[in-house]
């Protein structure tokens, strides 16, 4: 058996003649946890060490896992919704064979370490999402389940319970501030809608937060709640000695959640159980115990092992969890080769599903719009959606009770639904989301690490605001999904200015990470769509409601333009100036430059749908675009004008709203806020003449 413990500043691993017990295995996790916070001097010790027992007991007998390959896709999925408590899932990471060695433990919160504060995805071997701001870990676990479920309905939909290589489990441990954010109520609707009997969640109930008792916060019945919401709940109490009941835990988590049910276990524990002077106390969910506390801690279990000291026995112990896991896998591997066997055509199509692979000539299935004609970006989008459903089988998605006005349908794509609902079947590719726009994109990015899913979600680009949280954590995780937003400006006319948005662009595109796309007509819409799923990364596509003119720009100067962020739609043998727009803007600037060009004055137009790819071209080709010398600049949106300065530069100017809205139609609107004609000509004429 390997020895871990090998760095010189560790003691030797202490000689054993008896053989070591899962209780030892807790022991030693709730030592490394209290002892990594106290080295890092910070950390959150009181949950990790009070919730040893139930990480034990997942990640020993409960969890389908193999340390030895954490990609396997047989494996079910753990996430610590809780990640302020990260170093509790590093130690059973540690301590059941992954890739993190007790020196990553030493390190923990440290520069470079590979055991950051709150766990991180594609950082640390085993961590199957990014989680800390709280109530994200179960709303991306609940995107999981439903991602697990559709792979099952449509890659294996004659199984029978249980008979499926695709039957795994979504695996959650959440907290009092998991379940008191917003996010958990949208969560908890929707996975009790679809009936996610594929996903347990275990609530440690500690009556502690970090101003005190849970009693200063909450009154409710959290497992009423669940209940109401088509949940099963089950209640733990406290075992007799005080700790966390494991036997009836383990019998608990042995029983299959009951048909069409996500299962919510309330745990009862006592944060920093056994630690006598921390017990019960708000100081150990945030701050270091401290060297003579952690000493009473040794003292209440029994140990006299040094910091950081684990036993050859309890890590052979421990690590049972490999020869369990590599068992699991190779019995997979068998029930996966036999369905493979089964059906040569739909085994190439689930390995097409796992690779994200294309088909070869995807532009040739998309729609192409005729220049002349007028069409809404959000209709073009619609119609994109059609075909690139029909071309690619893992795309499916849907709306926050909007797929009309946000054309989400895919048409024949039947519902995502329970088929006891009688209103669909897990094979179907339309999501209903209701308005719950948080949970929406928590869950996409779950079901985007649930396997090769192309998933869309929308809204209207106003309402991106409750969705903030999940598309930082699409953008940090770097997730293959895209939000779809609709009613883009000032243009959606009589709803007014609580559905107008004007700051929104601006801070979207603040965002690291995030692709922001605004295309200007239906053409442009189509190759967005086409660029956005080659690329496979996080974006946001942004459309309007009123009809524009479809430009007359040949199709392959519109595609390779859009996924150059910015390409000329207009130029000029000896242009003065250069105008550049996005969305519905660029027909305005167009219209501008024709007019400009009437009276002598000649205007290059640049339709600039991503600054974030433009951004992102080389030197030479955005100096070519925008020369340097050219500083007589405008850049024309309805939207804040904020950002735009890196482009157009000091001697630039914007043409913008850095107003709210107001009700009017849309013509009406536009004009009061100034995305006119004559304001954009009056500004090319004031800079020409600076």
């Amino acid at each position: 058996m390997e020895n871990l413990i090998s760095t010189p500043a560790a003691p030797a691993a202490v000689a054993e003649t008896t053989e070591a017990s899962d209780r030892d295995v807790v022991v030693a996790a709730r030592l490394l946890a209290a002892d990594a916070v106290e080295a890092a001097r910070s950390g959150h010790p009181g949950t990790a060490i009070a919730l040893a027992p139930i990480a034990t007991a997942l990640f020993q007998r409960h969890i389908r896992h193999d340390p030895a390959d954490p990609a396997w896709p047989g494996r079910d999925r753990f996430v610590l919704s809780c990640g302020h408590a990260s170093i509790l899932l590093y130690t059973q990471l540690f301590l059941t064979g992954y890739d993190v060695t007790i020196d990553d433990l030493r390190a923990f919160r440290t520069l470079g370490s590979r055991t950051p504060g709150h766990p991180e995805l594609g950082h640390t071997a085993g961590v199957e999402t990014t989680t800390g701001p709280l109530g994200q870990g179960l709303a991306t676990a609940v995107g999981m389940a439903m991602g697990m479920l559709h792979e099952r309905a449509t890659f294996d939909p004659g199984a029978p319970a249980d008979g499926s290589p695709f039957d795994r489990h979504v695996w959650v441990l959440a907290s009092d501030g998991d379940l008191q954010e917003g996010i958990s109520y949208e969560a908890g609707a929707l996975a009790g809608r679809h009936g996610l009997d594929n996903l347990t969640v275990v609530y440690d109930d500690n009556d502690i937060q970090i101003e005190g008792d849970t009693r200063l916060t909450s009154s409710e019945d959290v497992g009423a709640r669940f209940r109401a919401q088509g949940w099963h709940v089950e209640r733990i109490e406290l075992a007799a000695d005080g700790d966390v009941d494991v036997d009836e835990l383990d019998r608990v988590l042995g029983a299959a959640n009951p048909p069409g049910k996500p299962r919510l276990i309330v745990l009862k524990s006592q944060i920093a159980y056994p630690s006598p002077g921390a017990l019960n106390t708000a100081a150990s969910h945030g701050a270091p115990l401290g060297a003579a506390e952690i000493q009473l801690l040794r003292d209440a279990l029994g140990s006299q092992a040094a910091p950081f000291e684990v036993s050859e026995t309890v890590l052979q112990r421990a690590r049972r969890a490999r020869v369990r896991g590599a068992r699991l896998h190779a019995e997979w591997d068998e029930a996966f080769a036999r369905w493979q066997a089964t059906d040569a055509a739909r085994a190439d199509a689930h390995d097409t599903f796992r690779g994200r692979r294309l088909p070869d000539d995807l532009a040739g299935a998309l729609p192409r719009f005729e220049p002349g004609t007028e069409v809404s970006t959000r209709d073009a989008s619609g119609a994109a959606i059609q075909a690139l459903a029909q071309a690619i089988p893992a795309m499916w998605g849907g709306s926050a009770d909007l797929a009309e006005p946000n054309r989400t349908e895919i048409h024949q794509g039947g519902s995502f639904l329970p088929e006891e609902t009688g209103l669909g079947t897990r094979a179907g590719r339309n999501i209903h989301w209701g308005v719950r726009e948080h949970a929406m994109g928590a869950a996409m990015n779950g079901i985007a690490l649930a396997g090769g899913w192309r998933v869309f979600a929308g809204t209207f680009l106003v309402f991106s605001d409750y969705q903030r949280p999940a598309i930082r954590l699409s953008a940090l995780m770097g997730l293959p999904v895209t939000y779809l937003w609709s009613h883009d400006s000032v243009a959606l006319g009589q709803d007014g200015p609580t559905h107008q948005p004007i700051e929104h662009l601006a801070s979207l595109r603040a965002m690291p990470g995030f692709t922001v796309v605004r295309p200007s007509d239906a053409n442009e819409t189509v190759a967005a769509w086409h660029a956005i799923v080659e690329a496979d990364s996080p974006a946001g596509l942004v459309l309007g409601r009123q009809g524009v003119p479809v430009l007359d720009i040949p199709i392959d100067d519109v595609r390779a333009g859009v996924r150059r962020g910015g390409y000329i739609v207009r130029d000029a043998a000896d242009p003065v100036a250069v105008i550049i727009a996005t969305g519905s803007e660029v027909a305005l600037a167009l219209s501008a430059a024709e007019t400009a060009a009437a009276s002598g004055v000649e205007v290059r137009v640049v339709s600039m749908p991503s600054r974030d790819w433009f951004l992102a071209q080389d030197a030479s080709y955005r100096d070519a675009v925008l020369p340097p010398s050219l500083t007589a600049r405008i850049a024309v949106e309805a939207a804040s004008p904020f950002g735009w300065h890196e482009i157009v530069g000091s001697a630039g100017a914007v043409v913008g709203i850095d107003e709210f809205g107001l009700s009017a139609p849309a013509a009406d609107a536009l004009r009061e806020r100034g995305m006119t004609e004559d304001r954009l000509l009056a500004t090319l004429h004031s800079l020409i003449a600076s």
